[in-house]
């Protein structure tokens, strides 16, 4: 009896130990399980990690390569052979223009003889500038500069020494809402709202840049109507322009004086308005200014129309001045009609005519007829007369920034008119063959 309790307790116990041998691995089991989940948690979010630390090398890399492009300058080559540099929101832009002229000139002293040989260049005036912005990145707000340097092809002497920058040197503002506001050495407001009927070489349309003529020979002397107490460019000068719309172009040019107690003595001021209207484009000015103390005043109007390959551009320009009292006043009126023919293929023609009338002009001491907004404070002389001018080119576009040219010209006056050009001669004939290059 004792034996058979003996063996159930023995066994019992076995029981109970199998027993609890079985809990304690059911719970390493599950322990095992729960370390082996935390271990493979731990993995994921390490590889999480990984991968955002990747994600944040691979963003500052990228910010590095961003800001090392912006710092270093890139330089850009344009059509016309200008060449930009930009870095970050800067641009500047390097670029120039040389026009060599070889030429026959009759009556070029005062005995009537003729003259072959360089001359000054027929077409444009020989520059070199700089042009360039900066970006607020504001509304498309931009800050603006230009200075220009004109230069002698023949000898490359400045023809206004020492003045350096002696065509351009002004810096303003620009934008959509306030157009472009300049202050500085530049063009007169006149001049640049003329460009597009004053002779054929100019932009059909007005716009924002400055314009100008060719200016340099007999045919281009019209272009003293649009001028100001300093010429055809404004010293001391202040434009404004803006375009409303795609079709109004309009500008106000103010020119001071700068004279102690004198606020009007040299100041001149000026009033535009274009409408571009594609195949026909209308512009005109009017303009005021005080030359050594005497009153000159100027209006034009004009315009050209597209013929499909043909523009014809006409205008009419009227000057008025005060003069010495001995002299009273002057009165011109000048009308111009030009026109430029564009056929397919590398070759175009111009063709122009203008009348310069003069009545009761002053004169220098050798008699030749003191260009308009001149200084006439001294002269003690008048002339009247026509200063007629015939004038044609042949060009050959090389490409789009260089050009092979024939031009001729043919001057006559009459009256007493008299031009400082023909040395006295009451005619002067130019044949010239030219090469111009841009950059």
């Amino acid at each position: 009896m004792n034996i058979n309790r003996l063996i159930l307790a023995t066994a019992a116990s076995g029981l109970v130990a199998v027993s609890a041998q079985a809990q304690t691995n059911e719970q390493l089991q599950q322990a095992l399980a729960q370390a082996q989940a935390a271990a493979a948690q731990a993995q994921a979010a390490a590889a999480k990690a990984q991968a955002a630390l990747e994600q944040v090398l691979a963003t500052v890399a990228r910010a590095q390569q961003d800001a090392s492009a912006q710092a270093k300058p890139a330089a850009e080559a344009s059509k016309d052979g200008s060449l930009t540099f930009k870095s970050g929101a800067n641009s500047v832009t390097l670029y120039g223009l040389i026009d060599a002229t070889v030429s026959n000139r009759s009556n070029a002293n005062a005995a009537g003889q003729s003259v072959t040989g360089f001359q000054d260049a027929w077409f444009s005036g020989n520059r070199v500038g700089l042009t360039g912005s900066h970006d607020f990145g504001n509304d498309g707000l931009k800050a603006i500069f230009r200075l220009e340097s004109e230069f002698n092809y023949r000898d490359g002497v400045n023809p206004d020494s020492p003045s350096l920058f002696n065509r351009d040197a002004w810096v303003g503002l620009e934008s959509d809402t306030i157009g472009k506001l300049t202050f500085g050495r530049q063009n007169t407001l006149p001049r640049d709202f003329s460009q597009n009927y004053g002779d054929p070489y100019g932009t059909a349309a007005v716009n924002l840049n400055e314009g100008g003529w060719t200016n340099n020979n007999n045919f281009k002397q019209m272009i003293f109507y649009a001028g100001s107490a300093t010429g055809t460019r404004y010293n001391d000068g202040l434009v404004w322009k803006k375009k409303f719309g795609d079709k109004i172009v309009a500008g106000l040019g103010y020119q001071f004086g700068g004279i102690p107690g004198d606020s009007s003595r040299g100041s001149t001021q000026a009033a535009a308005l274009a409408y571009n209207g594609g195949a026909f484009n209308v512009s005109g000015f009017v303009n005021s200014a005080n030359v050594a103390g005497l009153k000159n005043r100027s209006y034009s109007v004009g315009g050209n129309y597209q013929f499909d390959l043909v523009r014809l551009n006409a205008g009419y320009f009227d000057y008025t001045a005060d003069q010495a009292a001995a002299l009273g006043s002057r009165h011109d009126k000048g009308t111009t009609i030009s026109a430029k023919f564009t056929p397919s293929g590398k070759l175009d023609y111009e063709l122009g005519y203008q009348i310069m009338s003069a009545n009761n002009a002053a004169v220098n001491g050798s008699g030749y007829v003191i260009n308009a907004f001149g200084n006439a404070s001294a002269a003690t002389k008048s002339g009247t007369g026509k200063r007629k001018t015939l004038y044609g080119s042949v060009i050959y576009r090389l490409d789009t920034s260089t050009d092979l040219y024939f031009a001729i010209d043919k001057m006559d006056t009459t009256d007493t008119y008299l031009a400082a050009t023909a040395n006295g001669a009451k005619t002067q004939t130019e044949v010239a063959l030219g090469l111009r290059f841009k950059f």
